[in-house]
């Protein structure tokens, strides 16, 4: 036997990469990608579309593999939500940013709740009911980026990174990105020793912002290998933001590398839809877990005035500054730099309660621990705000075993033409 052979087996298997099969498509599954089966073999299939029989071509998995991942390289039979794909890029091999530019509008979202259903029903044991709506702002689903991070290649061009790789793509354009962020010339501009580089594009200063990220310089044996890394957190600056609730409008400072919703109408969407299901009143004491640099701090601080109070807490200490400065005109405000798990345990131990609670965590979600500490502060009510409905799931699962039951869910459509979803859920304590 072969050294070669003896790695695959060892490593579970011979590779089954550039194999083809024709397979009939099954349902839509988290990712991006639909389920299919070839000879019980379990196939994670991307650009195709529930109902459809293509061609799939392995690109990664071998004999054995609980599952193998590939691309739909031929269609044979197209489903009636398939349209022509509008950026030559969305294809096999080439960028992976986008997972549905080959689906209708219409399509998508119908895809992505089935998303949400099925990670609910698999995860939370619950049945919901949702429609993914669109988020005012985008051209027919395209244009909408206002923050993109381009891959830098060895010769210095910035590009997009392919699927679950590495490699760097070169190039014209990104349909989903804003007008702002290509005219910026970031595709035009050689970047010798650059990493990557972000491009905002957002409401001040006029001209898009340009962030160059450096390579990380060689580790010595005389440091830790993190000490050669760029501070990519205190890169770039400062933006402006804007964000609405109805004729009230709010105005933020926001690091240039720091978390805002990148679609254009999502802030102002998400911060009417969060203060109308939380209903928030004057002498509320809210918790803003998550709080970035408080899109949704400033307008509850107002809310709950004069009696009031909101507490904002967020890991990342440069967004505690931004928010700070953006809601320093309020004294009802306090914000506290802090891992929320940590923070909430120290509010615990104090015998400190809530009213209410908003919660914005990061794609891995809030997890048991949080769920559990937060259900012991008692707000009457919590508003989660997710980016990933399985992540929310579990949380919602978490929540129910501290006396919280889901009271409703919507969800938006803030990423067209990628798999992702916003959704923002409502928890209250369920009567004994």
């Amino acid at each position: 036997m072969s050294a070669r052979r003896t790695r695959e087996r060892a490593a579970g298997g011979e590779s089954l990469v550039g194999q083809q099969w024709t397979v009939d498509v099954g349902p839509v599954a988290h990712g991006g990608h639909c389920v299919a089966r070839h000879e019980g073999q379990v196939i994670f299939v991307r650009h195709t579309l529930p109902g459809e029989r293509v061609v799939a071509r392995v690109t990664e998995g071998r004999v054995g593999d609980n599952f193998v991942r590939a691309d739909a390289v031929e269609v044979l039979e197209a489903a009636p939500g398939r349209v022509e794909r509008p950026c030559p890029y969305a294809v096999p091999g080439q960028c992976g940013g986008c997972d549905f530019q080959h689906a209708s509008l219409e399509t998508q979202r119908a895809l992505k709740a089935d998303v949400v259903r099925e990670q609910f029903a698999r995860i939370a044991k619950t049945d919901v009911s949702v429609e993914v709506r669109p988020v005012p702002g985008d051209d027919e689903g395209l244009r909408w980026r206002t923050r993109v991070e381009f891959a830098v290649d060895p010769s210095g061009r910035a590009g997009l990174r392919g699927h679950r790789s590495r490699d760097v793509v070169a190039v014209d354009d990104c349909l989903i990105a804003t007008r702002g962020v290509i005219d910026s010339g970031v595709l035009d501009t050689e970047w010798p020793d650059v990493e990557s580089v972000d491009v905002v594009d957002a409401a001040h200063p006029d001209e898009p912002v340009l962030v160059p990220v450096p390579v990380p310089a060689p580790s010595s044996a005389a440091a830790p290998a993190t000490k050669g890394r760029p501070d990519r957190e205190n890169t770039g600056g400062l933006v402006g933001e804007r964000a609405r609730d109805g004729d009230w409008e709010g105005e933020y400072v926001v690091a240039a590398r720091g978390f805002w919703q990148v679609h254009p109408g999502a802030a102002s969407t998400f911060l009417s839809r969060v203060v109308a299901l939380l209903g928030a009143e004057p002498g509320d004491r809210v918790l803003d877990l998550y709080a970035g640099a408080g899109l949704f701090t400033l307008r509850l601080g107002e809310l709950v005035a004069p009696d009031g109070f909101v507490l904002g807490v967020e890991g990342d200490a440069r967004a505690v500054q931004n928010g700070i400065g953006n809601t320093e005109h309020l004294e009802n405000v306090e914000w506290r730099a802090n891992r929320v798990d940590r923070e909430l345990r120290s509010l615990v131990s104090q015998g400190i309660s809530a009213d209410l609670a908003v919660l914005d965590p990061p794609r891995t979600g809030a997890g048991k621990d949080v769920m559990a500490q937060l259900a012991l502060l008692a707000p009457r009510r919590v508003v989660y705000v997710a980016c990933d409905p399985s992540a929310l799931a579990r949380d919602v699962k978490a929540a129910g075993e501290h006396g919280y039951g889901l009271v409703s869910l919507e969800a938006w459509d803030a990423f067209p033409m990628t798999h992702h979803v916003e959704c923002i859920a409502v928890l209250e304590p369920v009567a004994a």
